[in-house]
């Protein structure tokens, strides 16, 4: 009988958040059908220019970023592609790995995913082997190791799993996520709820890392090559 009441308060109170969320956006529905009704045609014309305005530059901005290889997830072969990769666009993710590390697949399967959903952002992976110089001026000591380069700048780096939950079953959410917080990507949900799918087993954990330049300052890291 207890239980019975219970799941019928619930009902009642859920009932309740719906209405009162339905009727929030009829307001505002009515409120922008409203503010249209007394536009005149003058008005209507200049917010349709506006608006094709704004598709058009936004149109033009993504056949910019796929032009320069955004859209992809692909691998560079040489340390001198790197630099002039970071130098054409913003925002840049790159993973260096090695063909022996099996987290090295884990990350490449969510981050073909990722590039084709954040075109504003260049996805690339380069041989940990075969860019010595970078993963000493980075020093990179454990693979895998995302740099995210903004502007030409190591902004932050992603080391191993530790930010991902601390798994290797991370959902590619949890990347989106963690690349949101570094603001590489445009996300668009909630910085403050990480998308782990066991908060209380697997805890948050966020290395907070220095800006860095590509030949800057070195970061410390206790752990070798997987």
């Amino acid at each position: 009988m207890a239980a019975e009441t219970s799941v019928e308060m619930f009902s009642k109170v859920l009932e309740n958040q719906m209405l009162q969320t339905t009727k929030v956006v009829e307001e505002q529905l009515d409120a922008e059908i409203q503010k249209l009704d007394q536009m005149d045609e003058d008005e209507l014309e200049r917010l349709k220019e506006r608006r094709l305005e704004a598709l058009k530059k936004s149109q033009q901005q993504k056949q910019e970023w796929l032009s320069k290889g955004h859209g992809e997830y692909r691998e560079i072969p040489s340390e001198r592609d790197f630099f002039q990769e970071v130098k054409e666009s913003k925002n840049v993710v790159c993973h260096f790995y090695k063909d022996t590390t099996f987290r090295c697949m884990i990350l490449d399967k969510h981050l073909a995913t990722l590039s084709k959903k954040h075109i504003e952002t260049k996805f690339l992976k380069l041989n940990a082997e075969k860019s010595p110089f970078l993963c000493e001026r980075l020093c990179i000591k454990v693979i895998p190791t995302l740099a995210l380069v903004k502007d030409g700048k190591t902004q932050d780096f992603i080391v191993g799993f530790a930010d991902l939950g601390n798994t290797d079953d991370f959902t590619t959410e949890t990347l989106e996520w963690r690349l949101g917080c570094s603001d590489i990507i445009n996300y668009s949900g909630n910085l403050m709820d990480p998308p782990f799918q066991s908060q209380k087993k697997f805890g948050t954990c966020v290395t907070k890392l220095d800006k860095k330049t590509i030949r800057g300052k070195k970061y410390d890291s206790d752990s070798d090559d997987d």
